[in-house]
């Protein structure tokens, strides 16, 4: 129709990704390479992937850097743009959080759609693993100084853990994500030792998977069952997690994905070949605070958001044949894929990367390598799709989307938006017992060890007789945690006392 305007196309031409050893155990943890430069030799190789004639980096427009924990550069964008020598009109850097590339790239897609942006860049990058061992010796890294940052860091910004939730030591992700792994196991009526199989079953498939990853920082594929067994060098974390069913921070990995409009990749002399289409995305946060979730054996919202997605680009879970589920810890993709619509226990691989405890948790960058992972995936499988699931804090902040070969025929696509945010927001759940007294029942829980492999305390979340909740913390009574380890808690009944400004559950 007269004036109609042509219906922009983001596309995805770009991914890059590096990965530095140098300061393994094995090299001089001095030459490690600072984020900075992780981050500028991504990006090289992402517009180099894209095949470009060499003018994409000066056409960007938008650089957006991924919050770096291991070092504050400040202006972290305007520093980078400037290694690579261009000059975009505008520079983000974001808040933390592990759904950060895949909200960005959401947004950025918007931008895109709607004659804002042209060509795009996120990169973000860590070197946990030198700064480690810089700190080991007693040295601080000479990387690049910071300058002032311009304005606030993009994206929600609040703390992730209320101030009870601190007080009952719920404030770690080795706490909160196996709390919740025991409530899921507890509502499926699995045993401990089937609840076991399961999880070394989904391991040792991860594993298998970051074995095969040029980029993974772990690649000795190692077996389910030895993922799954306790020993000196394995210790229980979190009840039931041992050390290697954590998500791994001390990598030096980085990543970079270009993101340009269609009309933007012709002008700029990028092959179609090189094209993967974001065909819809969603961002949704669950009931932020842990202790106000309606359970802990569902994801309303990731369910909500993932319906809407999949109805979005008229696709059932079972057509998207490559997924990576954000897998900080086992529950997080395994309960992911339960909200999708695939059973927990499914043996399809949930993931292309490897997942944060196999091929390296980057800090909040995870997504931004299993974004470009998939991409590599879809350009050799045309007519394939891909999902990306990416998640910040304890299972609160969630940013998914589908990817094509082929391109999308109605477009890029939001989904959800503010009614299904509203709809989650408005979810019951139970009222909040600060001080309470007398007897409850343990509805999440965990049992905490020490270095040395000691059962050292716990955290419980867990219901009044009149339904109300309260967050307690368990004696330090080793031979009770102990026990507490051999059969379900979930359920069990206890005497809530106080203990200054804390509730001790002691279910002896």
């Amino acid at each position: 129709m007269p004036g109609e305007r042509t219906r922009v196309l983001p596309v995805l031409v770009g991914g890059g990704q590096t990965i530095d050893r140098v300061g393994d155990r094995a090299g001089d943890p001095a030459s490690g390479r600072e984020p900075l430069a992780l981050m500028e030799e991504a990006a090289r190789r992402a517009a180099e992937d894209a095949g470009s004639d060499g003018r994409l980096l000066g056409a960007l427009d938008t650089i957006a850097v991924v919050n770096i924990i291991s070092w504050d550069y400040g202006d972290a964008p305007g520093i980078l743009a400037e290694r690579l020598g261009c000059h975009p009109a505008r520079t983000i850097y974001t808040t933390l959080g592990g759904n950060t590339p895949q909200t960005l790239l959401n947004h950025l897609c918007d931008e895109i759609a709607a004659g804002r942006s042209e060509a795009a860049l996120i990169a973000g990058a860590e070197a946990f693993n030198t700064l480690r061992a810089l700190g080991k010796n007693g040295h601080r890294p000479a990387w690049t100084a910071a300058r002032p940052a311009r304005g606030d860091a993009w994206g929600d910004a609040r703390m992730g853990m209320s101030p009870l939730e601190l007080r009952h030591g719920i404030a770690k992700p080795v706490v909160a994500y196996p709390m919740v792994e025991n409530a899921f196991r507890a509502s499926r009526g699995l045993s401990l030792d089937a609840h076991r199989r399961e999880l070394a079953a989904y391991c040792g498939r991860s594993a298998a998977v970051a074995a095969r990853n040029p980029y993974a920082w772990f690649q000795d594929g190692k077996s389910g069952e030895t993922i799954a067994t306790v020993t000196t060098g394995n210790r229980m974390v979190g009840f039931p997690y041992p050390k290697s069913m954590n998500a791994i921070l001390e990598v030096n990995q980085g990543a970079a994905l270009v993101l340009l409009a269609d009309s933007a990749a012709r002008r700029l002399g990028v092959a179609h070949d090189r094209w993967v289409y974001p065909w819809a995305g969603v961002d949704v946060t669950e009931q932020w605070f842990l202790q106000d979730r309606v359970d802990y054996a569902s994801l309303p919202g990731v369910r909500r958001a993932g319906a809407a997605l999949l109805e979005t680009v008229g696709r059932g879970i079972d057509a998207i044949v490559h997924l990576d589920l954000y897998s900080c810890f086992p529950i997080a993709p395994r309960l992911s894929a339960a909200m999708l619509g695939l059973a927990p226990d499914t043996a399809r691989a949930l993931t292309v990367t490897g997942g944060l405890p196999y091929f390296g948790g980057p800090g909040s960058n995870y997504a931004t390598h299993a974004i470009a992972t998939l991409a590599a995936r879809l350009r050799a499988d045309r007519e394939s799709f891909g999902l990306a699931h990416a998640l910040g804090w304890n299972l609160t902040k969630h940013a998914l989307a589908v990817y094509g070969g082929a391109p999308p025929p109605r477009g890029w696509q939001r989904a959800g938006g503010a009614a299904l945010q509203a709809h989650v927001d408005a979810e019951p759940h139970p009222s909040i017992v600060e001080t309470p007294a007398g007897r409850g029942t343990i509805e999440a829980y965990t049992v905490l060890h020490a270095r040395g492999g000691e059962p050292e305390g716990g955290s419980v979340i867990g219901r009044l007789a009149g339904g109300e909740r309260f967050l307690a913390i368990l004696p330090r009574d080793r031979g009770l945690l102990e026990a507490m380890e051999q059969a379900e808690q979930v359920g069990r009944a206890g005497t809530l006392r106080q203990d200054g400004e804390r509730t001790v559950f002691d279910p002896s």
